[in-house]
């Protein structure tokens, strides 16, 4: 009696839909494991085949070597033929494998099941319905039906556009918002300017009145000779020659802040320009400065901030929207630097000797015979993974912790630079050294 090969018929049940995601590999799939010596007779594959009638075909072995796979479709075909039992049942697999023999596709166990079907797919119209090998270790191998690879990837297709749907769904509302978000900074602004130059307005005649004033008094002791003992008092308990002094200090720093503020406000109503119907000419510097301006606090006690601002014109662009890119990108910066820089300090290494720095750079550059405004923002944090790097850009990719990012921001931003100004966000970045976004803009 011949002994049949191992045949393992409890893999032919297929995996459970819910278990798969878009990271599924082929191992994720039930592979059928019949490996047979290409020097057995067809009378072993053929008891095989009817012993498991859902076994898709024989994996052929030369001295453990793998020859080639044989499908069930090929091999009864073949049998049915004319003296078919005749010529291939008692003779060696070999035998009937090289008259029927075709291309056999195999892949790695670690392959991605969508990438496994494309495959699948792109072979000749004759080859479509053969069975996959898997190779799941060195000489080791499966096979893989082909009508099991396609309902995972049906499956996989569904869990993609519903993915998909979900983060247009969330890219509509994180829209929404920011547009509500600039019409109110634009209310809010509106709102807090009128008081602000009523301040700064009576802030001119509150120093020139306070001259006046200094000067009466000036005068009054220069004629004064001899003033009454409750004057002098006076003078000694508000110190006099103090307030004077200071009183000058008091209204220079209001109107300073005056001004500052008006920056600010200046600043949140270009930020809030989110829906201009076309492109307008911009001062690209002014834009940058005002995203500065609104990210003051978060830079100015740790990070060294350095500005090489080269020839601009005014580009034609949506200023409110460039103003969100810059947003993102200094505000990702911060947060590596941020994060380096309390790592350091943890680790009582050098932290005197490492200083956070951003730099802002700006110039023009020839590139396929076009002209761009080029804009550089570099850090020099801890620099990004390269793994990761081909995914900072994807819709809700993110490595920051749960609440702390939302994975849209640079994915806006490359969406508001290469789709509404048709430029390019490229991205440079070193482990360690540190990280530069560079933003071009067409001129032209």
């Amino acid at each position: 009696m011949i002994a049949l090969p191992k045949v393992s018929s409890q893999m032919s049940v297929l995996p459970a839909l819910e278990t798969l995601n878009l990271e599924s590999t082929l191992q994720d799939l039930s592979l059928y494991e019949f490996q047979i010596e290409a020097d057995r007779t067809g009378i072993e594959v053929a008891r095989a085949f009817d012993s498991n009638p859902l076994l898709p075909g024989a994996i052929l072995t030369e001295k453990q070597q793998l020859l080639g796979m044989i499908s069930r479709r090929r091999f009864l075909e073949y049998m049915s033929r004319p003296y078919g039992l005749e010529l291939f049942l008692k003779r060696p697999i070999k035998c009937l494998y090289l008259l029927a023999r075709a291309e056999t596709l195999v892949l790695p166990s670690s392959t991605l099941i969508v990438n496994a079907a494309r495959q699948s797919l792109q072979r000749p119209a004759h080859l479509l319905y053969e069975p996959l090998v898997v190779e799941i270790e060195p000489q080791v191998y499966k096979l893989l039906d082909v009508h099991q690879l396609m309902v995972a990837q049906s499956h996989i297709h569904e869990l993609a556009t519903q993915l998909l749907n979900e983060q247009t769904q969330a890219h509509l509302i994180q829209t929404e918002k920011m547009a509500s978000l600039g019409q109110m900074m634009a209310g809010i602004a509106h709102e807090i300017l009128n008081p602000v130059n009523f301040i700064s307005g009576n802030i001119e005649y509150l120093s020139k009145y306070s001259d006046d004033l200094i000067n009466l008094i000036v005068a009054y002791e220069e004629g004064v000779t001899d003033p009454p003992p409750r004057v002098v008092e006076i003078k000694e308990e508000i110190e006099l020659d103090y307030l004077q002094e200071d009183l000058l200090v008091i209204i220079n720093s209001m109107r300073q802040g005056t001004e500052r503020l008006i920056k600010i406000i200046n600043s949140m109503r270009n930020f809030s320009h989110m829906g201009e119907g076309s492109r307008q000419p911009a001062d690209l510097h002014e834009c940058i400065d005002s995203t500065l301006l609104i990210l003051h606090n978060r830079i100015k006690y740790d990070i060294e901030l350095v500005k090489n601002y080269g020839e601009l014109p005014l580009v034609p662009c949506y200023s409110g929207q460039l103003s969100q890119v810059f947003t993102n990108i200094i505000s990702n910066a911060i947060d590596a630097l941020m994060e380096k820089l309390a790592a350091v300090k943890a680790a009582a290494k050098s932290a005197a000797k490492w200083q956070p720095r951003i730099e802002i750079s700006t110039k023009v550059v020839e590139a396929e015979n076009s002209r761009w405004a080029a804009i550089r923002i570099s850090d020099n944090g801890s620099g990004i993974p390269p793994e990761i790097q081909q995914r900072i850009f994807e819709t809700f990719f993110t490595t920051k912790p749960v609440g702390k990012g939302t994975g849209l921001g640079l994915a806006i931003s490359r969406q508001i630079v290469t789709e509404k100004h048709k430029g390019r966000l490229n991205l440079r970045s070193q482990p360690q050294i540190g990280t530069e976004f560079e933003i071009l803009l067409p001129l032209e």
